[in-house]
């Protein structure tokens, strides 16, 4: 059964719940898991499980939940993971402590696109179903939020605000997200009767003395101007020490922030640029896809006018030196880089790219760079020189010297290939795709 990943590359934002609450260890773990299945199937809407993992994977039903929090049950603990096979998109959780752990069941739910949360009908099942959550199993604290803006905030997973409350004892509030749940030490810490008069879209009290706190009637307009002032004014109310204005523009900074950038890449460099943004978090895509937009590398400088005479013996066997080179990279990494035996335009970008995300001249020995990899990816974009611009080989004793004729220039590919591998950032300063736009530019 295939899984989507709500964590893959996408430029949609997630909606993030964490939840940590207790529950009955005393207990059968049917009895007291059952308000959790009971809540999530009356309320989870479009982004209802479908799939159950525990040790393997099955279709979702009760039966299939009980199967798996037994098969991956250990002396104190266990877990099961919930997830969808079309979109939207679902990464869930479900985690049980038992002696000597504390009392804890953990739930963690994870949704693309946050857009889906523009629907108040589903922003309306989704508080039903927390606020049955919290009724049975009280939290001290439990949050739902885009998951970009907690990045920016500092909190990505289960959250500073859970983390520091923990230490202080869950007496001050930190953060207010969309919707949160606020245990009973933390609302007798800020006052129950300012907790209760929190302007906000719903302030409920639940009967465990928690209280639920939803900012707005929608998720996804979290960002806008209006939202930006209603999570200030209740910020603000819970935490009368701190400055109005202050808070709202650091929300108003985060929104700035989040805001979407239109790619306007290098013409030369759009295929592999195109693909960095979806690699970085979703906090920083933005920000990244700016700096992209004004990325200009240096104009490659691996080539002569003329070319430097052969001094090899045998022209024949250096360039058969160079297709075993070759040939041994296409070996290497033919698995991780579908396209290479192609050698085309577009097999050096994939090349760029794979070696970009491994960061593979930071991973990697110097050692095993300088002798094999470097040389093999000279060897590769000499071969797609010749291969796809009608170009010659000019073999040299120094291989950096080793040069390929198109045209009216010859170029450097083992050259081009040293400094390519030098670090993370070279690989996009002397990439291999705009190496070859180069070339081919100058070919006639």
């Amino acid at each position: 059964m295939k899984v989507l990943d709500a964590h893959g590359s996408s430029v949609d934002d997630n909606l993030l719940l964490s939840f940590e609450g207790a529950f009955d260890q005393m207990a059968e773990v049917e009895r007291e898991v059952e308000p959790f299945l009971q809540a999530l199937d009356a309320c989870a809407g479009q982004w209802m499980p479908d799939i159950v993992r525990g040790k393997r994977r099955r279709k979702f039903s009760r039966e299939a939940v009980w199967e798996a929090l037994k098969e991956r049950r250990d002396e104190n603990s266990t877990s099961i993971g919930l997830y969808r096979a079309h979109s939207p998109e679902l990464d869930m959780s479900l985690r049980l402590g038992f002696p000597p752990l504390a009392p804890k069941l953990r739930i963690w739910i994870d949704v693309k696109p946050l857009s889906l949360f523009g629907e108040a009908g589903e922003c309306r099942r989704f508080i039903e179903m927390v606020r049955a959550w919290a009724s049975h199993y009280p939290v001290p604290y439990a949050s739902a939020h885009s998951m970009a803006d907690r990045e920016l905030a500092g909190f990505p997973h289960f959250g500073r605000e859970a983390e520091v409350s923990r230490r202080d004892g869950f007496d001050k509030v930190y953060e207010v997200c969309w919707l949160n749940i606020f245990g009973p030490r933390l609302v007798e810490g800020v006052g129950r009767e300012r907790m209760l008069s929190t302007p906000a879209h719903l302030v409920e009290e639940l009967p465990n003395g928690s209280v639920l706190l939803v900012l707005r009637p929608t998720a996804a307009d979290f960002a806008s101007e209006e939202a930006r002032a209603a999570q200030t004014r209740a910020h603000v109310h819970l935490r009368p020490d701190l400055d109005f204005d202050t808070v709202l523009n650091t929300l108003r900074e985060r929104s700035a922030a989040l805001a979407p950038v239109e790619p306007h890449f290098l013409p030369d460099l759009a295929p592999l640029l195109s693909r960095l943004p979806d690699e970085f978090a979703n906090s920083e895509r933005q920000r990244r896809i700016a700096e992209l937009n004004a990325f200009r590398p240096p104009a490659p400088e691996e080539w002569l006018p003329a070319a430097l005479p052969s001094d090899v013996e045998n022209a024949e066997r250096a360039r058969s030196h160079y297709d075993d080179l070759s040939e041994g990279l296409m070996a290497a990494l033919h698995t991780k880089v579908p396209g290479l035996t192609e050698e085309t335009p577009e097999s050096l970008t994939d090349l760029d790219f794979y070696f970009w995300k491994e960061n593979f001249p930071e991973r990697y020995t110097r050692e095993l760079i300088d002798s094999h990899t470097a040389p093999a990816l000279g060897a590769y974009l000499g071969r797609v020189l010749v291969r796809r611009l009608g170009g010659t080989w000019v073999p040299r004793l120094k291989l950096e010297e080793s040069q390929v004729r198109v045209g009216e220039r010859v170029w450097l590919p083992f050259l081009r290939s040293r400094r390519y591998m030098q670090s993370r950032q070279a690989l996009l300063d002397y990439s291999l795709t705009q190496f070859f736009r180069e070339a081919e530019r100058h070919r006639s």
